[in-house]
C-alpha cells in the first residue's frame, strides 16, 4: 500500500502534525479485508469514547482514555502505514454512519471528541500548524491590547485554576464569541464587545467548532452520493459490509463458550432469575408463559443463550420443549429447528453469529405481540416499575432508573446489592460479569450484585 504522508501541502520546513483533517478521501487502493478491519478498529475507539463520556469521565481522564484506545486499536504492523489506517478507517465509517440522521449524529459527536483529545496531545508546533489549515475567524492579540486586558485575563484564569497570564509565554486569540460556545457557556473566556479572548491552551474549542462544521457537511454529501450511486454499484461487495458495521458486536468473543460459560437446561431457570439482564429475563419469562416467541424475540434470546454457553443440542431441546406445547413437535422440527441450527452456524451461510449488541436491541422496533427490544426504552413507566420490582429492585434505586430513562440515558447500568443466592452454583455467580459483557462490552459487575442494563438511545 502506498503510504499517504499527509493531506495538506507542506514545504520541507513545515511541521506536519499526525492528526489529519480528513478533507478528501485518500487516493489509495484498499483491500476488502483491510476495509472492514480498519473500520472495526476505529469503531472500537469511538465506542470506547462513547462509553467514557456516558460514564461522566473528566476531560483529563477522557484524554488518557482516548490515547490508550488509540494505541490499543489503531496501531499497524508497519509503523509507516499508521496514518493510512487512520484516514482510511475514517472514510469507511463515513460511509457506514452517513445513512441516517441518528447515525450521523452519533458519528459526528464521537469523531469530534476524538479530534479534540488527539489535538491536545499534539506538540505546540503541530497545534499551530493545524490552526493554519483552517480559515479561522481570529487573530492573535497584540502586546498593547494584551497589556490593557492583562488584569481581567488574570482574574479569569485564576478563577478556572490556571496561572496568571504573562505576555512572555502566553498567547491569546481574539474571536467572535459565537465561535466558542462551549467556552462561553462554562465562563472560561473573557468577552469584550462581542469578542472572546481565548488562550492557546483553549484554542482547541475553536478548531473543534470548525472541524465539526466541515464534517457535518461532508456527511450530508456522502449520504447523497451513497444513496444515489455507491449503494447500488457496490450492492454485492461493499454494501453488505457497510450496512453491518453500524450494528457490529464489538464485545468479547463468545462464539466459542469457555467451560465456565456453559449452562445446561436443568440450571437455566435459576440462572435466568439470578443473572439475566432485564431484556433477556423478560423474553425468557414470556417464552415460559406463552410457549412461543415471534422471530425478533427468538433471535434476541436465542443468540444470547448461545453466547452465554447453551450448546446447540441443548438449545434445540430447550426450544422444542417450549414450542411443542403450543405448535407441536412435528411443526417445530419443520418450521423452527432450522433457525436454531442457523444461529449456531450449522445451516445456510454457516456464519457463527454473535449475540445482538445493546445498540441493536435499543434501536429495534417491536410491534404488537413482540416481546424483544429494550424494556428501558420500550416499556411504559408502569410496566417498567413492575418489572424492576419483580427483580427485587425498589425504593430510591427505581427512581434513579426512571430519571435515567426520562433523560434517555439508557446505556447506564443499575446495580442493586442483594444477598447471594446459595442455591446458585458458584460458576454462575462468577458469570454475572460475562452476562453483562455479552451485551455491554465493557461494563463492570461485582459478584453479589444484581444487574439491569440500560442503553442510551
Amino acid at each position: 500500500m502506498e503510504i499517504l504522508r499527509s493531506q495538506r501541502k507542506t514545504s520541507s520546513t513545515d511541521v506536519v502534525p499526525t492528526l489529519p483533517l480528513y478533507r478528501s478521501a485518500p487516493p489509495l487502493e484498499v483491500r476488502l479485508e483491510d476495509f472492514e478491519i480498519f473500520a472495526i478498529d476505529r469503531l472500537r475507539v469511538l465506542k470506547g469514547i462513547s462509553d467514557g463520556l456516558s460514564r461522566g469521565k473528566k476531560p483529563e481522564e477522557m484524554e488518557k482514555l482516548t490515547s490508550d484506545l488509540w494505541k490499543a486499536h489503531m496501531r499497524h504492523q508497519n509503523a509507516s502505514e499508521v496514518i493510512n489506517k487512520d484516514i482510511i478507517s475514517h472514510f469507511v465509517l463515513r460511509l457506514v454512519y452517513c445513512r441516517t440522521e441518528e447515525l450521523r449524529k452519533w458519528f459526528l459527536q464521537m469523531e469530534t471528541a476524538l479530534f479534540r483529545y488527539r489535538f491536545r496531545q499534539e506538540s505546540l508546533e503541530s497545534q499551530r500548524a493545524l490552526m493554519g489549515e483552517f480559515d479561522l475567524p481570529c487573530k492573535q492579540v497584540s502586546h498593547p491590547e494584551f497589556e490593557v486586558l492583562k488584569e481581567k485575563l488574570g482574574q479569569l484564569l485564576r478563577s478556572i485554576g490556571q496561572l496568571s497570564p504573562n505576555a512572555a509565554d502566553t498567547i491569546f486569540f481574539k474571536v467572535p464569541f459565537e465561535e466558542v460556545p462551549d467556552l462561553v457557556s462554562t465562563r472560561r473566556v473573557l468577552i469584550v464587545k462581542g469578542f472572546a479572548y481565548v488562550a492557546m491552551n483553549q484554542v482547541v474549542s475553536l478548531l473543534v467548532t470548525q472541524f465539526r462544521s466541515l464534517l457535518s457537511k461532508a456527511l450530508v454529501l456522502t449520504n447523497r452520493k451513497w444513496t444515489s450511486t455507491i449503494s447500488v454499484q457496490e450492492k454485492d461487495r461493499l454494501t453488505p459490509i457497510v450496512e453491518a458495521l453500524s450494528t457490529s458486536y464489538l464485545g468479547p468473543d463468545y462464539s466459542q463458550p469457555k467451560e465456565a460459560l456453559e449452562i445446561s437446561i436443568k440450571d437455566i431457570d435459576q440462572v435466568a432469575n439470578a443473572s439475566f439482564p432485564l431484556c433477556m429475563r423478560h423474553l425468557f419469562e414470556k417464552l415460559r408463559e406463552e410457549h412461543h416467541l415471534k422471530h425478533g424475540g427468538r433471535m434476541q434470546l436465542g443468540l444470547f443463550l448461545k453466547g452465554v454457553g447453551l450448546k446447540l443440542d441443548d438449545a434445540l431441546a430447550f426450544w422444542k420443549a417450549e414450542f411443542s406445547q403450543k405448535v407441536g413437535a412435528e411443526r417445530f422440527d419443520k418450521e423452527y429447528a432450522y433457525s436454531v441450527r442457523h444461529n449456531y452456524g450449522k445451516e445456510g451461510k454457516r456464519t457463527d453469529y454473535t449475540p445482538y449488541s445493546c445498540q441493536k436491541i435499543i434501536l429495534s422496533t417491536p410491534g404488537g405481540g413482540d416481546h424483544h427490544g429494550c424494556p428501558y426504552r420500550h416499556f411504559s413507566e408502569e410496566n417498567l416499575r413492575a418489572a424492576l420490582g419483580k427483580m427485587g429492585v425498589g425504593g430510591r434505586a427505581v427512581e434513579d432508573v426512571m430519571d435515567k430513562v426520562r433523560n434517555r440515558h439508557y446505556q447506564l447500568a443499575l446495580l442493586q446489592r442483594q444477598p447471594k443466592d446459595p442455591s446458585i452454583k458458584e460458576p454462575y455467580c462468577n458469570m454475572k460479569n460475562d452476562y453483562c459483557k455479552l451485551l455491554q462490552g465493557d461494563s463492570v459487575v461485582l459478584e453479589g450484585l444484581r444487574l439491569a442494563i440500560i442503553l442510551e438511545g
